[in-house]
């Protein structure tokens, strides 16, 4: 009930009105049973602006964070997550991709949609990054087809770390249904993980014209943390005065 009152009447309305974002190849989402929409992560805005312009109802994997911060914000921010029917997802340890494959073939398995971003976490520069090959494992247990998703302009609105989004042009694209069913019973091999993975994410790039990176994002933010850290360690700031 909360996710229908928030998409069409609270935020849903006001983020049309906000980023008019133009969209392109909704008929490419299937109106009815399950898939997986697999998209490029640019902006925390990406989580409500695809929900806002799809007509059927879309499930979210989301970091556990969003679920587990500190505080009256929070405490707010996980119960918006959870009222929204959103998933959250342990990203660290060994059973992490586990866990988040099981959760999304649940979802799957009551024939709705799920929203996944492969790249795993927000891309730190507007790049499109190497994807993880738990939405291949997914699609070929499930037997659903990928829609490619690609969120134009979110990036430059709200890249991470702005708190409040600028005005900015916003084009969501949908790319025709991905079908991996020659593949079907061949989830555990890794070869075929990786390529289907790829596909993924190929079709993806054709959708966003963004510059690919064949690394994990995760790797490429790690590195550039330790070497920012390094500059501020060599380079101390001088005291205010």
């Amino acid at each position: 009930m909360f996710y229908h009152l928030l998409k069409h009447v609270l935020l849903g309305p006001l983020l049309r009105l906000f980023f008019r974002p133009r969209i392109e190849g909704l008929e490419h989402v299937p109106r009815s049973g399950p898939a997986i929409v697999a998209g490029n992560h640019l902006s925390f805005s990406d989580h409500f602006l695809m929900p806002a312009v799809l007509r059927r109802r879309i499930t979210f994997l989301a970091k556990a964070e969003y679920f587990t911060g500190p505080g009256l914000k929070g405490r707010l921010t996980a119960a918006f997550f959870r009222s929204a029917g959103q998933i959250p997802v342990d990203r660290s340890g060994r059973e992490a991709g586990r866990a988040a494959v099981r959760e999304g073939l649940g979802v799957l398995r009551r024939g709705e949609l799920l929203g996944i971003y492969p790249e795993g976490t927000r891309s730190h520069d507007g790049r499109l990054y190497k994807g993880k090959v738990g939405v291949a494992v997914m699609a070929l247990e499930a037997g659903v087809p990928v829609v490619p998703c690609a969120m134009i302009g979110t990036f430059e609105a709200q890249p991470p770390g702005r708190v409040v989004p600028r005005v900015h042009p916003v084009v969501i694209r949908f790319g025709e249904p991905l079908d991996f069913s020659r593949y079907a019973g061949m989830e555990g091999e890794k070869a075929v993980l990786r390529a289907v993975t790829d596909e993924i994410m190929y079709a993806i790039l054709s959708l966003s014209g963004q510059e690919y990176v064949d690394r994990y994002a995760a790797d490429a933010k790690a590195e550039q943390s330790a070497a920012q850290g390094g500059r501020d360690r060599r380079f101390p700031r001088a005291p205010l005065t």
